[in-house]
């Protein structure tokens, strides 16, 4: 009985990864949207920039604001932000409402990080937290490989790639009524709140710095995937939208995979090892990715990017609270900061890619992950 009742709290928190999972829409959206209104490389990018922002400037206020509202209140607030944000599209479709909806989309989803994982451990203690955050990674990123599935759908059976913020919308409802409905008990936090100077003053730590500057770098990388891999197979394949679509999908299985794979293999191999591997695999991938015009030589090789960069956050993550353990939820507040690199990598892409080309605002990735290898060889074990 216990257990049954155990295991019908953990359900509606793990329900809710997947709206957390909405925030990869941004990557076939910007597609879309790029296309029903002719923009610019540059101009359609300005919606990852308009959602990741949000992650720079309200992780911290969350953080503060959760410790008065409670992390369940703080979640479902999340949501009703997030319903709002699918419900914009659905109402009134023009370039400028689409950087509001991301925008509010981008605020649901820096509370709704901030705040969910601190919720699950209101009801998953001692040794199953960790396979439990694994399997809302899991969830989150079903969330993600679906996005541009159902858009592809919509857009070739229904004409229409805009109902699949009907289905978001519906799914975001039906999540916050089963949190809702969920009694949930969470006890007091008798801790002092980050502040911007505490968190900022962490980076004066050069290991630290680095990791932070990792994070930003392998979100961006992330988000600048998820937003070109479509733009770049239409350049380098001549392929329709709706097929190239699912190039962003494949990257998103990949990465599930990846996910699952790494939680077994970082069992017995060391983190920093298994990073360093990863990079070079990436690397080379991409460099080879941008020499080919073959359409299944490109998705093998989207594929094999996607596994790499699967576990590259949780081990950059595990190693700063490794570094400071008592500042534990200031580190934790940061690095949350730092996703804010999927704002400004995509951005600086699409000006290269208005010059040079799909395949000049790809090759920006291998700064990034030129960084991130550099980061694992000084990545400090255990």
């Amino acid at each position: 009985m216990n257990n049954e009742s155990s295991i019908s709290k953990i359900l509606p928190v793990l329900f809710g990864f997947f709206v957390m999972g909405f925030v990869d829409l941004v990557g076939i959206a910007t597609n879309y949207v790029k296309q029903d209104f002719a923009l610019s490389d540059t101009l359609a990018n300005l919606l990852p920039m308009t959602l990741f922002l949000w992650f720079a400037i309200l992780s911290v206020p969350t953080g503060i604001v959760m410790s008065r509202l409670g992390r369940k209140r703080t979640v479902l607030l999340s949501m009703v932000i997030t319903f709002l944000a699918m419900l914009i599209p659905l109402i009134s479709y023009s370039f400028p409402m689409m950087l509001v909806a991301f925008g509010l989309l981008g605020i649901g989803n820096t509370i709704i990080q901030v705040s969910l994982n601190p919720l699950l451990t209101n009801v998953v203690r001692g040794d199953r937290l960790t396979s439990s955050l694994t399997l809302g990674q899991f969830i989150k990123a079903i969330a993600a490989f679906l996005g541009p599935i159902i858009a592809g759908i919509a857009a070739g059976s229904f004409g229409n790639w805009k109902y699949i913020f009907v289905i978001f919308a519906v799914v975001t409802v039906i999540s916050g009524l089963w949190l809702m409905a969920t009694q949930i008990h969470e006890e007091p936090v008798s801790q002092s709140s980050s502040s911007f100077g505490s968190s900022f003053g962490l980076l004066k730590d050069k290991t630290i710095l680095m990791l932070f500057l990792g994070i930003i770098f392998v979100v961006g990388v992330d988000v600048g995937l998820n937003t070109t891999i479509p733009k770049f197979l239409m350049e380098r394949c001549g392929i329709l939208l709706e097929k190239a679509g699912l190039g962003t999908s494949l990257y998103f299985i990949a990465r599930t995979v990846g996910t699952f794979a790494g939680a077994i293999l970082l069992v017995k191999l060391s983190g920093k090892k298994f990073f360093i591997v990863s990079m070079l695999f990436a690397i080379v991938a991409l460099l080879i990715m941008l020499l080919i015009g073959n359409l299944w030589g490109i998705l093998s090789l989207i594929f094999i990017i996607g596994l790499a960069i699967a576990n590259v956050f949780s081990i950059i993550f595990a190693a700063a609270l490794r570094r400071k353990p008592e500042r534990a939820n200031e580190i934790s507040g940061l690095l949350i900061m730092g996703v804010a690199g999927g704002a400004v990598i995509p951005l600086i892409m699409g000006i290269t890619s208005d010059s040079f080309g799909q395949t000049g605002g790809m090759a920006v990735l291998l700064v990034a992950l030129t960084y991130l290898l550099y980061s694992a060889f000084n990545l400090k074990e255990g």
